[in-house]
């Protein structure tokens, strides 16, 4: 068996000092992936911190606020079916105004914290623009309890009328208290003075004539509304 040369030698240091360098390249490209996605999740985990951080400091403020809103929330038993009370309370309102709903469903109720949610999908309504406006302020007027999350509009086949649809989100309270904010609960509803259906509540100052078109209107809704040319969304 012959020796081994020395240029053989050389040759196999080479070789393996190449692999060595290649397997530290990889091993170095792996590791700075590892530290950007490292850093990537420290930057979030930082400014979630802060957030939460800034939500405690102000946790007087949302008290206070959480107090103001959960005195607007009437209060139902937990068995109470509130579908027929929420659409008797919507339709009131549209009646009243002049607008049209022609089909509308009640959705799955949810709760989120201490308050209940009930969405009310209004998949076909009509009416002029003066009559949206005033069943949407007449929405907002029942404060915390009614919110129009979702408003598409469209022209209707009618001249100075528009149709589309809208989301209304109904909020509530469950439990035994018969009592909320001051006032006493009537049959399990916390009211606000005046039974809902039967709130007179004064037009805005300003309504724009039926015909205009919408984007010209200065936020009349207490939810989102979004128009253009032929539909709003």
């Amino acid at each position: 068996m012959s020796a081994v040369s020395f240029r053989e030698k050389n040759m196999l240091l080479v070789t393996v000092v190449v692999v060595l360098y290649a397997a530290a390249a990889l091993s170095y490209k792996k590791q700075a992936a590892n530290w950007k996605a490292a850093q990537r999740i420290h930057a979030t985990a930082q400014k979630k911190l802060g957030e939460e951080n800034a939500l405690i400091a102000a946790k007087e403020e949302w008290s206070a606020k959480y107090a103001q809103m959960r005195d607007l929330m009437p209060v139902f038993p937990r068995e109470k079916d509130v579908d027929t009370h929420w659409l008797n309370v919507m339709d009131s309102l549209a009646t009243r105004n002049g607008f049209t709903i022609a089909r509308r469903q009640t959705n799955k109720e949810t709760e989120v914290g201490d308050v209940f949610e009930l969405p009310i999908d209004c998949k076909d309504w009509e009416g002029t623009l003066e009559s949206l406006v005033k069943f949407l302020y007449d929405l907002h007027r029942e404060g915390a309890m009614l919110d129009v999350r979702q408003l598409y509009i469209r022209t209707s086949n009618r001249p100075g009328y528009l149709k589309g649809t809208f989301t209304l989100s109904c909020a509530y309270m469950r439990g035994d208290v018969a009592e909320a904010g001051g006032r006493k609960a009537e049959g399990g509803v916390a009211t606000n003075g005046v039974a809902a259906a039967a709130l007179e509540v004064p037009a805005p100052a300003a309504i724009p004539v039926p015909g205009e078109t919408v984007a010209g209107m200065t936020n009349p809704v207490p939810g989102s509304m979004k128009a253009s040319g032929d539909q709003a969304r």
